[in-house]
């Protein structure tokens, strides 16, 4: 009786953990915000939802993006910058499969007014605040 129970512990925590891969690679994730380029809607140190799937669906291990929706006017997206770094930023301006992305603290954003559109194909999804959860981030002063 002992072994079977401890089967099926076994088996329940490597299906726990299988769904929380699934879920991770494809349809959610979260990220810590740093820096002020959206202030004041997002706070460095805030905790955003990460929705994978609002946009369409990058395949793991093959680089290849299946879309289903393009970004509206106004929408906070997170994605990979034409140099490769995660940035947020709201979306301004979609044409042909192309997006305008800027801080909402347009005075010091490093933004698409710096480095032109970026291909919708580099979206890692749209962007969800989770207000209750955010942490202060202290700067280095110096």
């Amino acid at each position: 009786m002992g072994k079977r129970k401890s089967n099926r512990i076994g088996r329940a925590i490597l299906l726990a953990f299988s769904t929380a891969v699934f879920m991770k690679l494809f349809l959610f994730d979260f990220m810590i915000t740093e820096g002020n380029s959206m202030l004041p809607a997002i706070k460095p140190g805030a905790v955003v939802l990460i929705i994978k799937t609002a946009y369409g669906m990058r395949l793991p291990w093959s680089g290849r993006y299946i879309q289903w929706a393009t970004p509206q006017k106004g929408d906070v997206v997170v994605f990979y910058t034409p140099f490769g770094v995660m940035a947020i930023k709201r979306c301004t301006e979609v044409t042909d499969n192309q997006f305008f992305a800027m801080g909402d603290n347009r005075a010091i954003s490093f933004d698409s007014a710096s480095y032109g559109t970026v291909p919708v194909s580099c979206i890692i999804g749209k962007a969800w605040g989770i207000p209750a959860l955010s942490y202060e981030i202290e700067e280095d002063v110096e």
